[in-house]
C-alpha cells in the first residue's frame, strides 16, 4: 500500500509537554501534538518504542516487553477513577511539591515520575475494585473483555512483572526452578498468591490502551498518523523471552561485527533469536507481535533491519567472555532467504500499516533488493548520502519514491547542531547541495535545509522536533550512557510553542515549503 507524500515530525512520546503532563509525555498528548504539528503542513509523528520499561530504565529499546505499553504515560487527568481530591490525597503534600518540581524539569526523570504517577495509579485502581469491579458494571465488564482479549501476552506479562517485584526486583533467571522454567504448578500457584498485583496491572494496561486508542481517534480526525518503532529483539530479563525461552539462544550475544570504530565489534548484550525454533511454529511470537504494532500505529520502523537478514552472534566463552563473533546464517544466500521469510511474514501480518526498515550502516546489495521487492522502504540520511570517496552528497531530488528522507535521526544530533561537527569539506558540499552560502545566517540556512528535505522525491521527509526548535539538544548518544540519553523533552508546553510568535512563523514556513515539494500539507 503507497502512502500519499507527507511529511512528518521525530519526537519520543516522554519528549512531549503540555500544560496538564506530568513531567514526560502522555498518551493525553498525542492529539494536542497533532493539532500543532499541523500548523507546520505535518501530518506524521514518529514516536520511539512507548513498551513498559522496569524501574531504573530510561532507554526505549530497554522494554521489559514487547507488547504492554508503559503505565508511565498514562494520562491520569483523564483516568475516571480519579478526581482532583483523589488525586491530592494520593499525592500528599510532598508529592504535590514532587510533582510541581517534575512539571518545570528541563528533562524527564524517569525514576521520580514513575514513583509519583505510580502512587496515583495505585489509588485509581483501588477505587475502580471498590466501585466498578465488586459491582460488575458497564465498565468492570470492559475490563474483563480487555484481559480476555490481551491474554495472549498481557497474561504472561502482568505475572512476570508480579514475580520480578517479589524477588527483589531481580530477573527471571535467578528465580527458584518452578517459576523460572515455568513449571504450570508453580505459575499457577504465583497466580494465586499475586492476584491483586497481577489485576492492578491488567488495569493500568487497560486504561493505557483505552487512552491510546482515543488519541488515535482524535489524531486520525486531525489528519495525522502515528508512527511507531519496532525493536530489533528484546532483552533476555523480559517477559517475552521469559515465557518464549525456547525460541531464544541464551548464553550468546547479538552484536556488530568489527569495524573502523571498533576492533573487536560491538557486543549488546542481547539474545539471537533461534530461527528454528521460530520456524516451528510459523514465526509465531513475531506475527504475533506485528498484529499488536500494526494495532499501535499507522506505520513502524523495523530497527535494524539487517537483522532479519543476518545475526552478528557472540558465544560466552571461558569465564563469560564473549568469543569472537561470527554471521548467523554464514552463507549469502541463507540470508537472503532468511530475510526474506521473516520481512514477508511481517509484511503479512501488518494488515494495511506500512511497514519501514532501519537500514542505516552497513546493509548489503541483497537487502536493499529484497527491501525494495517487498516495498519496504529504507532511510536516507542526507548528510550519509554521498561518494565517501568523491565527497559528493546525492541530490535528495534523486532519491527513491519508496523512501524516508532526514536531515537526521534520534541516533544523531539535530542537524543545526551536526552542522558545526561537521568538517570544513562536509559544509561546503551540504551548502552547495542545498544552495545556501557556507557562510550563511543560522535563519537562511534552516530555511535552505528545510527546502532541500521537503523537495525530496522520497514519500516521507521527517524533521525532528529539535531541528524545528532549533534546539542543539540530541535524544540519544549511541555508544554512552549519561543522564543525558533518552530525557530530553520539549523545552515548553506544546500550548505556549503554538502561541509563541517565532514558532509559529517556523511552522507557517515548514506548511509552505511542504507545498512548494509536493507534500500533502
Amino acid at each position: 500500500m503507497r502512502f500519499p507524500r507527507a511529511a512528518g515530525c521525530t519526537i519520543p512520546l516522554s519528549s512531549l509537554r503540555t500544560r496538564r503532563s506530568w513531567g514526560i509525555g502522555e498518551i493525553t498528548d498525542l492529539a494536542e501534538c497533532a493539532a500543532w504539528l499541523r500548523t507546520g503542513g505535518l501530518r506524521l509523528l514518529q514516536i520511539l518504542p512507548p513498551y513498559e520499561l522496569a524501574a531504573g530504565e530510561a532507554s526505549p529499546y530497554g522494554a521489559r516487553t514487547a507488547f504492554g505499553l508503559d503505565p508511565i504515560y498514562v494520562g491520569l487527568d483523564a483516568v475516571l477513577d480519579l478526581d482532583a481530591g483523589a488525586i491530592d490525597r494520593a499525592l500528599g503534600e510532598a508529592g504535590a511539591a514532587e510533582l510541581a518540581r517534575l512539571r518545570a524539569a528541563p528533562s524527564v526523570e524517569f525514576d521520580a515520575v514513575r514513583a509519583v504517577k505510580g502512587r496515583v495509579l495505585a489509588a485509581a485502581f483501588e477505587r475502580f475494585r471498590e466501585r466498578e469491579l465488586a459491582r460488575g458494571t458497564d465498565r468492570a465488564k470492559a475490563f474483563h473483555a480487555f484481559v480476555a482479549e490481551a491474554s495472549e501476552w498481557e497474561g504472561d506479562l502482568a505475572l512476570y512483572v508480579a514475580l520480578r517485584e517479589a524477588h527483589a526486583s531481580y530477573g527471571w533467571q535467578t528465580w527458584p526452578d518452578g517459576e523460572r522454567t515455568r513449571e504450570p504448578a508453580a505459575l499457577a500457584r504465583a497466580a494465586r498468591d499475586h492476584e491483586a498485583r497481577i489485576a492492578a496491572h491488567h488495569y493500568a494496561q487497560w486504561i493505557a490502551h483505552e487512552q491510546w486508542a482515543r488519541a488515535r481517534a482524535a489524531m486520525r480526525a486531525a489528519g495525522v498518523e502515528l508512527m511507531g518503532d519496532l525493536p530489533f529483539v528484546v532483552g533476555t530479563e523480559s517477559a517475552d523471552v521469559w515465557s518464549h525461552a525456547s525460541q531464544f539462544r541464551l548464553g550468546e550475544s547479538l552484536g556488530a561485527p568489527p569495524d573502523a570504530f571498533s576492533e573487536e565489534g560491538q557486543d549488546w548484550g542481547l539474545p539471537p533469536y533461534d530461527w528454528r525454533a521460530m520456524d516451528e511454529d510459523g514465526l509465531a511470537w513475531l506475527r504475533a507481535r506485528t498484529r499488536h504494532a500494526a494495532r499501535l500505529y499507522d506505520r513502524f520502523r523495523l530497527d535494524h533491519v539487517i537483522g532479519y537478514f543476518r545475526m552478528f552472534v557472540k558465544k560466552a566463552g571461558p569465564g563469560g567472555k564473549a568469543e569472537k563473533g561470527a554471521f548467523d546464517p554464514p552463507d549469502e544466500p541463507d540470508q537472503i532467504a532468511r530475510g526474506r521469510k521473516v520481512l514477508q511474514a511481517i509484511v503479512e501480518e501488518a494488515r494495511g500499516a506500512q511497514v519501514i526498515a532501519e537500514d542505516l550502516g552497513v546493509i548489503p546489495p541483497f537487502a536493499r533488493e529484497a527491501l525494495l521487492e517487498l516495498e519496504i522502504p529504507g532511510y536516507r540520511v542526507i548528510p550519509w548520502e554521498r561518494d565517501f570517496e568523491k565527497h559528493v552528497y546525492r541530490d535528495p531530488k534523486g532519491y527513491q519514491a519508496l523512501s524516508v528522507a532526514s536531515w537526521s535521526t534520534h541516533d544523531t544530533a539535530p542537524i543545526n547542531a551536526w552542522w558545526t561537527e561537521l568538517k570544513p569539506y562536509e559544509r561546503e558540499g551540504l551548502s552547495a547541495l542545498a544552495g545556501v552560502p557556507v557562510d550563511a545566517t543560522d535563519d537562511q540556512r534552516w530555511d535552505a535545509l528545510m527546502r532541500t528535505l521537503m523537495a525530496a522525491t522520497s514519500d516521507l521527509a521527517l524533521v525532528l522536533a529539535p531541528e524545528i526548535l532549533r534546539e542543539a539538544k540530541r535524544i540519544n548518544k549511541p555508544g554512552t550512557v549519561t543522564k543525558d540519553n533518552w530525557t530530553y523533552r520539549l523545552p515548553r508546553p506544546i500550548e505556549e510553542l503554538a502561541e509563541d510568535p517565532s514558532v509559529k512563523a517556523r511552522m507557517a514556513r515548514l506548511r509552505e515549503l511542504a507545498v512548494l515539494g509536493g507534500r500533502d500539507a
